[in-house]
């Protein structure tokens, strides 16, 4: 069984993808990783990319769906694959159906995390976490139960993402409309998108993507 988890940023998708390797033994591919460890390798494609990201360019897609089909082989004996963070335009998604295809594979199931912008927002703007510990909390949602003083070791100073702001975070929203939302339309024409409503809690969201992969 082969997933793509789909969402704006701040839809909660790492949640669910957890939940979904946790609960199915999949197998979960992040791109961002598969890069880190290209690199670290030292490969042919690791140094290539290296190039490119110390260049300040983007990642070709044809290097990103050459680590894709490596990781594929590598797991060609898990129960399946959830891809994180890809594809994210529609001509990945291409490139990701053509390379399956020639694998004899199938994506069987893409799920859209339906949210409200509003409220991705203020999840993201409100988050900080533990200087020492990472321990994560919300201005709005999940406060430590001393203000000041992180619940899990003491600590007293807190950090904040620079992208965690208003302006930033609907900058981010923006780019998802226009570069992962065309996608969508790709993938519903073949038959594997559902869609969740995501504003619920992590259970709620979670039972409605069992339903999906229980029905499919």
């Amino acid at each position: 069984m082969n997933m793509i988890i789909l969402g704006p940023p701040g839809a909660g998708k790492g949640s669910q993808c957890e939940r979904l390797v946790e609960t199915y033994g999949l197998v979960q591919l992040s791109t961002g990783e598969m890069l880190r460890a290209e690199v670290k390798s030292g490969s042919k494609l690791g140094q290539t990319a290296k190039k490119l990201m110390d260049a300040g360019q983007l990642v070709r897609d044809d290097l990103i769906i050459s680590m894709i089909s490596n990781q594929f082989d590598q797991h060609r004996d898990a129960k399946g694959v959830i891809l994180d963070g890809f594809p994210r335009t529609t001509a990945q998604a291409e490139a990701l159906d053509v390379m399956l295809s020639e694998k004899g594979l199938t994506m069987d199931h893409v799920v859209q995390l339906e949210v409200c912008e509003d409220a991705i927002v203020e999840r993201l703007s409100g988050r900080f976490s533990c200087a020492n510990c990472g321990a994560g909390y919300h201005d709005s949602f999940s406060r430590p139960a001393e203000d000041g003083k992180c619940d899990k070791c003491g600590h007293t100073k807190f950090l904040r993402r620079s992208d965690d702001n208003p302006e930033t975070v609907r900058s981010r929203l923006v780019s998802y409309r226009e570069q992962s939302a065309p996608i969508l339309p790709f993938y519903q024409d073949k038959g594997v998108l559902q869609s969740v409503g995501g504003m619920g809690g992590m259970d709620e969201v979670f039972d409605q993507i069992k339903e999906i992969v229980a029905n499919g």
